[in-house]
This record gives C-alpha cells, structure tokens and sequence, in this order.
C-alpha cells in the first residue's frame, strides 16, 4: 500500500500526464482581461518609497510548486486563462490543485477558486470555445482534485481557456495555484 502511494505520489499525484505542464511544452498564451492582483507590500523600497510589488505571473499555474502564496492571484472572483498545451490532446480530465487547507495561515480557503469552465479553442483569439466541462471546486476536499471532461468532442485541442466564475469569499482576489489538462495524444488515435 505504502509502495503504490508514493509512486502515485511521485506521478504527479494524479497518474496522468499533465499536457499544460510548462516544463513539458505548455506555455500561457493570454489572461485575456483579466488583471493580475498586486499586493500592497513592497518587496523592495528606497528611502521608504516602493520600487517593486511582488506578484507571480500566470506562467505559476503550470508549474508545479504549489506553495503558499505561489499562485497566480488575479484581481476579483472571476477571470480567464487561455494554455497552450504541449501537443493537440482529445481531453479527458481537467485536474485544479490549490495549496492544501492546513498550509494555509489562516486555516481558510476564501480565495480559492470555486465555480469554472474549461473550454477547447481553435484559436486563441476565439470567443466563445467547445465547452469541455462546467466545475465547482470543492474547498473542503481534497487539494488535489480531477474533474472529468463532460463534452467530449472528435477533434482534438490544444489550446484550452479555464474561465473562473466565483471563489469562496475572497472580495479583492482568486488564487490560482495549478491546472492540470489530461488527454490522449491525438497522434496516438
């Protein structure tokens, strides 16, 4: 038991490739409006003036770290993120990690997404995609969690918009931590 949890561990934790992930191909192609949240601490200061506020880009959410404070935090409850993913992919499953509920300094999850969208794009300047799935991210769950895609279309994608609608209280900001995307290589059909 103790053998298969540490290689699923060692897996991702998922036991999917994650085609999103950008040490694997993926990339971050636009946030379209969306607006990248910054804090109102200066890291850096000169004679008490600020010269830089700390934020991390959205290049964070296909990332593996999923520290405390190392998501891509965008400003309000509801934003947009369109990924490139590594290769075109029939989806499958769409997995959202944020930190885990007992990392957090307060012990809450208010900025944690809560309901989202996962879109497939032809392109990145579309609209209005092929809805793959419509989602609530459960804060009391599991950090970890994967979601099956529920449209299930005969062409492959590989650029995929996630449109968060909500978070879990949080009125000035949504944290993301990471996305995950699952499929099958459309060069293996």
């Amino acid at each position: 038991i103790v053998e298969n949890a540490l290689r699923r561990f060692s897996e991702d934790r998922t036991g999917m490739p994650d085609f999103a992930l950008e040490s694997g191909g993926g990339s971050i192609l636009s946030t379209r409006c969306s607006e990248t949240y910054r804090t109102k601490v200066a890291l850096l200061s000169l004679f008490g003036f600020p010269l830089w506020y700390f934020s991390q880009s959205p290049r964070a959410v296909i990332q593996p770290d999923v520290h405390p404070g190392n998501c891509w935090a965008f400003r309000g409850s509801s934003g947009f993120l369109v990924i490139r993913l590594s290769m075109p992919i029939f989806p499958t499953a769409i997995t959202l990690e944020h930190t885990p509920k007992a990392l957090s300094p307060s012990g809450k999850m208010h900025s944690a997404p809560r309901d989202f969208s996962v879109y497939g794009l032809d392109d990145e300047n579309q609209e209005r995609g092929h809805l793959l799935g419509v989602y609530t991210y459960d804060q009391d769950g599991d950090a970890v969690q994967t979601f099956t895609v529920s449209e299930v279309y005969e062409r492959p994608f590989q650029l995929v918009e996630v449109q968060v609608t909500s978070n879990w209280g949080q009125p000035d900001y949504t944290c993301l931590y990471r996305i995950r995307v699952h499929g099958t290589p459309a060069d293996t059909l």
